[in-house]
């Protein structure tokens, strides 16, 4: 995966470097984790962070946008396995309770580092953006799929349960909110 702003391929410091990041980042965050500490965890001196990611910003951008990825092919998966369009809906409710049981107990990393990044035109937030953006659009295809015709307003009521349920989910407010969220998408579907 291209880590750095001149989408050079990591080398195998660089994916080590990565995974300490990321999983220092979610777990403590963002303004928490120094680079000293990065590069003590990963093995490797601090130079060999700076010449792989150039910045703890651009590292920040790297982490979210593999932890991104990896989201993508978990809920990729279980997309093709469900057997209609009505189900794939259906099914993003099902990978997104296995993801925050197994992945994400924090919530979600993206809105989490836009808690500790507010300034509005800092790239975490356009990161952030594009990646619920994708969300709402990945619900408006499928809802297109299932022959469903408002896909703008299920898509967005779609998100926003999703959404809901990743804080109630991470809050500890309702550890079933995944599974409410799944009843409440079937039955706004047709």
């Amino acid at each position: 995966m291209p880590a750095t702003a001149g989408e050079r391929p990591l080398t195998p410091a660089g994916r080590r470097v990565l995974e300490v990041a990321s999983a220092l980042f979610y777990e403590r965050g963002i303004g928490q984790v120094g680079m000293e500490l990065i590069a003590a965890e990963a093995g490797v001196t601090k130079k060999t962070v700076y010449d792989r990611f150039g910045s703890k910003e651009a590292l920040v951008l790297a982490y979210l946008r593999a932890r991104d990825e990896r989201w993508r092919a978990f809920l990729d998966e279980r997309l093709a396995a469900a057997p209609s369009p009505r189900e794939r809906v259906l099914a993003t409710f099902d990978a997104l309770g296995e993801w925050l049981r197994a992945e994400s107990a924090r919530g979600c990393s993206m809105v989490n580092a836009v808690a500790e990044v507010p300034a509005p035109d800092h790239p975490v937030h356009r990161v952030a953006a594009e990646q619920k953006s994708w969300l709402r659009g990945l619900y408006a295809d499928l809802i297109v799929q299932a022959g469903h015709g408002d896909a703008g307003g299920l898509a967005d009521r779609l998100a926003l349960l999703h959404e809901g349920a990743v804080v109630m989910f991470s809050v500890g407010a309702m550890a079933d909110a995944p599974e409410i969220a799944r009843d409440t998408a079937a039955a706004l579907l047709p």
